[in-house]
Parts: C-alpha cells; sequence; structure tokens
C-alpha cells in the first residue's frame, strides 16, 4: 500500500451503506458495502461495519488510518449523532461517534450526506480551489452543502443549509413532512416524476408518456423521453427548471458565492435542467449578483461520491469538542 496515509468515508443509506479507503489525492483503494436495514439495532449496524473493515484496516496498518469519516442523513458534525433519521432503521438519537470510534480504536467524524457532498466537491471536485460555493444534491430527495471562507455552514445546532426544505412555490404537499411548497416537492427526482403524472392530467397533445403506466414514470423515463423530442416532458425539465432556478436566484442572493454546483441523478438531464435554471436564476438576481456566478454540474462519480466527501472530513480534520476529546482518548 505503498506506506502512505488513509482515511475511509462511509455513506450510510437508508438501505445500504458504502465505505471505501481512500488516499489523499482522492483515489479508492477498496470498496465494499453492507445492509444498513438488516440491523434492528445501531449498535448491530456498526459490529457489522467494523467487520467489514477489520481485514482492510489490518492489511494497511492501523497507523497508517488517519481517521473514519461518515456521511448519514441528520448526521450532526457538533454532538456526533444522528438525530432521528426518518430512512434508516434506528428513529431516535444515536451516538454514531462515540460508537465508531469506540470499536474501531480510530477518531471519527460525521456530517450529514448533502455536507459531505460538499466536502467532496471542495477536495476533488468542481469546486477546487473555491471558499464560497453551495452543492445542491437532486436525488430521491434535495439535500444541500454550503461553504463560506472555506468551512462548511452548520449553524449553531448543527442543522444549517437544508435548502430543499425552503418554501419554493405553494400547492404541493410534501409526501413525508406534509409541510406545503417545500423545493423538494418540485426538484428531486421524485417531484420531477410528480410534476410529470400532474401535467398528464391535463395535457391534450400526444405524448410518449402515455404509453407507460403511472408507477413506470420516472424522471429519467421523463429525461430520455425529452431527449427523443417529447414535448411535454420537455415542459416538465422547463418547469422544474424555472423553479430550481428561482430558488438558486434566493440561495446566491443571501450568501454570495463563486458557484452553484448541482450534483446527483437529476442531473444526467444536462442542458434540459441546466438552460432553463440558468435562465431562471440569473432573471431573479439584483444586477450586482448577475452574470457572477457559476453553474456548475458535479465532477464526481455518482457511485464515488459520497465515499470521498465522508473521507475527506478525515483530511479537513476540523473538530468538534467530542471529536478532540476522542482523538486525546486515542493518543
Amino acid at each position: 500500500m505503498n506506506n502512505q496515509p488513509y482515511a475511509i468515508g462511509v455513506d450510510i443509506g437508508g438501505t445500504s451503506t458504502k465505505y471505501g479507503v481512500v488516499n489523499r489525492l482522492g483515489k479508492i483503494a477498496y470498496k465494499g458495502s453492507i445492509p444498513t436495514n438488516q440491523y434492528p439495532t445501531a449498535e448491530e449496524f456498526v459490529e457489522a461495519l467494523h467487520c467489514a473493515l477489520q481485514p482492510i484496516i489490518n492489511e494497511i496498518g492501523i497507523d497508517q488510518i488517519k481517521g473514519i469519516g461518515i456521511g448519514a442523513p441528520n448526521g450532526n458534525y457538533y454532538t456526533g449523532t444522528v438525530d432521528y433519521a426518518p430512512n434508516l432503521p434506528w428513529n431516535k438519537v444515536v451516538p454514531l461517534v462515540d460508537l465508531v470510534s469506540g470499536i474501531s480504536n480510530l477518531p471519527c467524524w460525521l456530517t450529514n450526506d448533502a455536507n459531505a457532498a460538499a466536502m467532496g466537491e471542495m477536495m476533488y471536485g468542481a469546486a477546487r480551489g473555491m471558499k464560497d460555493f453551495i452543492v445542491i444534491t437532486l436525488g430521491t430527495g434535495v439535500g444541500s452543502g454550503i461553504v463560506n471562507n472555506g468551512q462548511l455552514v452548520y449553524g449553531h445546532d448543527g442543522f444549517a443549509g437544508e435548502l430543499g426544505h425552503t418554501i419554493a412555490r405553494r400547492g404541493r404537499k410534501h409526501w413525508s413532512t406534509g409541510y406545503d411548497g417545500s423545493l423538494e416537492t418540485y426538484v428531486s427526482a421524485t417531484g420531477i416524476a410528480l410534476t410529470a403524472k400532474i401535467f398528464l392530467e391535463t395535457w391534450t397533445k400526444p405524448s410518449l408518456l402515455r404509453g407507460y403506466k403511472e408507477e413506470e414514470i420516472t424522471s429519467k423515463l421523463i429525461c430520455e423521453c425529452a431527449l427523443q423530442g417529447d414535448e411535454l416532458a420537455q415542459h416538465v425539465f422547463d418547469y422544474t427548471g424555472e423553479i430550481l432556478g428561482e430558488a438558486l436566484s434566493n440561495f446566491v442572493m443571501f450568501s454570495s458565492p463563486e458557484a452553484v454546483i448541482l450534483f446527483g441523478g437529476v442531473i444526467k438531464a444536462g442542458d434540459l435542467l441546466m438552460k432553463p435554471v440558468k435562465e431562471h436564476m440569473e432573471r431573479n438576481l439584483l444586477p450586482i449578483f448577475q452574470n457572477k456566478v457559476k453553474l456548475l454540474f458535479s465532477e464526481l462519480k455518482e457511485a464515488d461520491a459520497a465515499i470521498l466527501g465522508a473521507s475527506a472530513l478525515v483530511w479537513e480534520g476540523k473538530m468538534s469538542l467530542s471529536n478532540l476529546k476522542q482523538e486525546k482518548l486515542i493518543q
């Protein structure tokens, strides 16, 4: 392994947990996964994760592993806990950093999955060299990570940056929170599919989407139909881009970033999404902000981005008080 330092990156999802061993250049030496939802308690999950990681740690040598970074839904950087994550089996406050560091004898850092994506972009991706930017993750839901002056914005309690739950447009209830009009209900992959189904109810022209059952309509299918020239599918992306562009204009005027970086499966739509987003973002900005902010797609491979982002927490090395206490104990 060339006697070089490594970090372990762990991405905890509702169904599976992916992990990888990463060097400072962002090269992943080992990758693997375990199921998340097969362990009824967090302690059993951490034990299974440790069993998966231990052979790799033994091969590399624990002295070469500088720590473990974890990205998880509702992960709190300050406290090292995962707080009431609805899509994880343990819907309570889980002291994940204490559990993982206790069993591994390695320092551990935790943040939410979208913040981990922002860290990955800053160290390995489209935000290299930037100190002020926003990452918006567009997948099943909408996440975000905000970096100001080279540091992630956590707020006083560790939960700042939930841009996906800001109110974008009234009239559509969120399927989980029940709130009316959040950005996630419109511009996530789930929201895009819902838009298409709503549009189909009143659309009078032919559409390729009518050849599919309702449950078969996904953002991926809508993109495929749009690329084939389907007018309804293209209209879905115009509408989605309008709402996302308006939301981004608010975010830009609040924090004045150098760039907004879009990440996730939805960005595979390319210019179908990017053109209306750019148009409506610029249209709704004050002149002092116009044509200053780069709108970029992520440069990270989607399959590796979460692992890279989590490992970047180790290299970034800024620890909460609980992390500092752990490091002293380990030393």
